[in-house]
């Protein structure tokens, strides 16, 4: 069975990040007396950001009970509320290196694209217009973490996905992602291929790790892997 359907990650995978997503957490969770160094930050990236948050904290609490979920919620809207106005205003925003090309040469081979985040829909959407993803058609079909019950490493996200794409065998899907937890989900969901990448959060050997069935520099390599 050949490949119908690619899920692409966003933040690290497909759109220049620089780290701005763990310096958003970091900025939140300091303004309710949370201090953890980045390095305990960016293992986390790519989850849905309320887990994020609970497990970032959770070797902080020290037997002082686990976080409140209005805490929790606190946190995430100021999260939130800060990559929205960084996405509206900054002039860093940009596809990463062949994004759009790779797009464009998977839709000429009738394969279909989707892409799904841990950021909530309320983010994704504004990333997604400041590049024009809509407009251009570039992009077949988008789910953010908070439509489904479940987010990653769960297998939610890509289900849902490919049910808008009439795909019901994950044999037929590929996922590329930057994180741990987007490699899990793929094996989760059963997908063909799980592919890191190296463009984001995650250095190879921090892929390595957790065995994807490739590691790629370039997301134009997504298009040899499906052909070969």
């Amino acid at each position: 069975m050949s490949i119908s359907l690619v899920v692409f990650d966003i933040a690290g995978t497909t759109v220049k990040d620089d780290n701005r997503v763990g310096e958003a957490f970091q900025a939140a969770l300091e303004k309710f007396g949370h201090h953890v160094p980045i390095e305990q930050i960016n293992p986390f990236m790519g989850y849905e950001k309320n887990e994020a948050i609970r497990a970032i904290l959770k070797p902080l609490e020290n037997g002082n009970g686990a976080l409140s979920d209005t805490e929790v919620a606190a946190i995430h809207r100021s999260f939130v509320g800060r990559m929205v106005r960084y996405y509206e205003t900054t002039d860093e925003i940009e596809p990463l290196p062949h994004v759009e090309t790779t797009f464009d040469r998977l839709h000429a081979m009738g394969i279909k694209i989707a892409l799904n985040t841990g950021f909530s829909r309320n983010i994704a959407d504004v990333i997604l217009e400041r590049l024009g993803w809509y407009k251009k058609e570039l992009i077949d079909f988008m789910i953010a973490s908070d439509e489904v019950e479940h987010g990653r490493p769960h297998p939610d996200m890509i289900r849902k996905l490919m049910a808008r794409a009439g795909v019901t065998d994950a044999s037929a899907v590929a996922k590329v992602g930057d994180t741990e937890v987007d490699i899990n989900e793929g094996k989760n969901a059963g997908c063909r291929y799980v592919i890191g990448i190296t463009t984001g959060a995650y250095s190879r050997e921090e892929l390595e790790q957790h065995a994807p069935t490739q590691i790629i520099d370039d997301i134009r390599e997504v298009v040899d892997i499906i052909q070969s």
